[in-house]
C-alpha cells in the first residue's frame, strides 16, 4: 500500500461545521472511497493556520483517479465548498506533501 498526504485550508470559523459534516459523512461517499482503494484516511487540523493535513493509504489496484468524475464526489465538494478553499469546480485546493521521513 502507498501512503499519500496533502494539505487543504479551512475557512476561519468553520471548524465545528467541518467536523460535524465529516462525523456524518454520507455512507455512499464512504463506500465510494473504499471501493476506490482508500484505507486509513485521516484529516488533522493545524488550529494556528487553519490548514488541514490529510493522509490515507491506497491499494496498488486503486481507482482514485476516477473519484472526481463520480456524482457523489462532486456533490460532496459542492456541500463542503462554503467551508474551505476550493477550485472553480468546488474541488478542494490541495497541496501534495512530499514524504521526507518514515519510521516503520
Amino acid at each position: 500500500m502507498e501512503t499519500l498526504a496533502f494539505r487543504m485550508t479551512l475557512k476561519p470559523g468553520k471548524r465545528d461545521e467541518y467536523e460535524r459534516r465529516h462525523r456524518e459523512i454520507w455512507p455512499v461517499l464512504a463506500d465510494a472511497l473504499v471501493a476506490a482503494g482508500i484505507r486509513d484516511y485521516w484529516i488533522f487540523l493545524d488550529e494556528s493556520t487553519n490548514h488541514l493535513f490529510a493522509t490515507f493509504k491506497r491499494e496498488a489496484s486503486h481507482s482514485t483517479d476516477a473519484l472526481p468524475q463520480l456524482p457523489i464526489m462532486r456533490k460532496w465538494w459542492d456541500y463542503m465548498a462554503e467551508l474551505m478553499e476550493t477550485n472553480a469546480d468546488n474541488s478542494p485546493v490541495t497541496t501534495p506533501l512530499v514524504p521526507v521521513f518514515h519510521l516503520p
